[in-house]
């Protein structure tokens, strides 16, 4: 229920943002002159700290309280993460000219694995939640390696 709240609102805001994408190369704009739009603020504000709670949650004990305040927390993160990629993107770019490119499949990957790994967490099937939620801050490195590379928008913004 969360999730699609959360995805209601941000398809609302994406409408007041000139849709999924952060640029457009029909406008003339390119990531060099690109107004930074509330989807990736959001994004950036979410990605920055699962980055480090998801290093701690690798790093530390497991299962106490403490694990499972953070636990829940990266997961939420990680959900607005990946559901506000998919209003960050240039049009004309990408698979199929849509804007999306191979990162967003992280997005995907993202949005089937958190219930996954939370559903194995309560169930008891830890091996199976420690693996999903280790591919997941791998996943998670490696989209955000990719985003640095040269000419993209995170890129950019930092270099």
């Amino acid at each position: 229920m969360i999730t699609v709240i959360i995805t209601l609102l941000l398809t609302v805001l994406s409408g007041f943002t000139g849709g999924f994408a952060a640029y457009s190369q029909a406008d003339g704009e390119t990531a060099d002159n690109i107004a930074v739009t509330i989807p990736i603020v959001i994004h950036l504000a979410t990605v920055l700290p699962s980055l480090v709670i998801g290093g701690m949650l690798l790093a530390r004990k497991k299962g106490d309280r403490l694990h499972k305040v953070l636990g829940r927390t990266y997961a939420v993160l990680m959900v607005v993460t990946a559901i506000t990629s998919f209003w960050i993107g240039r049009p004309g770019t990408g698979i199929a000219g849509s804007g999306y490119s191979f990162i967003h499949a992280f997005a995907v990957l993202t949005l089937i694995s958190i219930p996954w790994a939370v559903h194995a967490a309560r169930t008891g099937n830890v091996a199976s939640h420690e693996a999903t939620m280790r591919g997941l801050y791998v996943g998670l490195v490696i989209a955000g390696l990719f985003a640095l590379l040269p000419g993209r928008l995170l890129a950019n913004l930092v270099f």
